[in-house]
């Protein structure tokens, strides 16, 4: 495993670098990830104006503040995303801002599509689900995981499934009136818990 970390930390970037990626894959019309469609494209650009905003607006809550300036063991927050991920565009804001409280976490983000050896170490259910965390020490040890989403969120996915018969439309406005309404409240609280324990 210390061969894939450290492989995919090679791979990874900074988040200031990944805003960059995606603006320029935005100005190219296109999206990160080995697929290329229209779609894509359209919900990159969709998640680009989010993160903006989360970048803007995006409270953390003190409990969690106080958690996260508590660790003192250097780490790496290696995280899986695509610019097209619904889901990374909610998170990935929330985790460098994180990372700016601690200086002792470096947060780097690597592809998907790019690190296949890296994902594939880290299904959900079988599935390539992203965003997805690896919070690794100096010498590649694991640390914690999280992802791809707050379990409440996971809830209501389903639910919205279950209820469509499948992915579409209604379960995309569904999932994203669930985060508006809850604010990042749900990911930072799960945060609270996994932090808490690792010093």
């Amino acid at each position: 495993m210390q061969s894939i970390f450290q492989k995919a930390i090679e791979n990874s970037m900074s988040y200031n670098d990944y805003l960059n990626l995606i603006d320029e894959k935005i100005s190219q019309n296109a999206s990160t990830g080995h697929e290329q469609t229209e779609l894509l494209t359209d919900f990159t650009k969709l998640n680009r104006a989010r993160m903006k905003r989360l970048d803007k607006t995006q409270q953390i809550l003190p409990e969690l503040e106080k958690a996260v300036q508590a660790i003192t063991v250097p780490q790496t927050w290696l995280v899986l995303t695509e610019s097209w991920c619904g889901d990374a565009a909610q998170h990935v804001p929330v985790f460098n801002k994180l990372s700016i409280i601690n200086p002792l976490i470096d947060l780097r983000l690597v592809l998907r599509d790019d690190n296949d050896e890296l994902m594939q170490k880290y299904l959900t259910n079988g599935g390539r689900s992203i965003p997805k965390v690896i919070a690794l020490t100096e010498d590649y040890q694991e640390l914690f995981t999280w992802g791809p989403r707050p379990a409440s969120a996971q809830v209501e996915v389903k639910r919205l499934l279950d209820q469509e018969g499948g992915f579409n439309d209604a379960v995309k406005e569904g999932i994203q009136i669930w985060y508006n309404n809850d604010k990042g409240v749900s990911l930072q609280n799960e945060w609270i818990t996994i932090l808490n324990p690792v010093k």
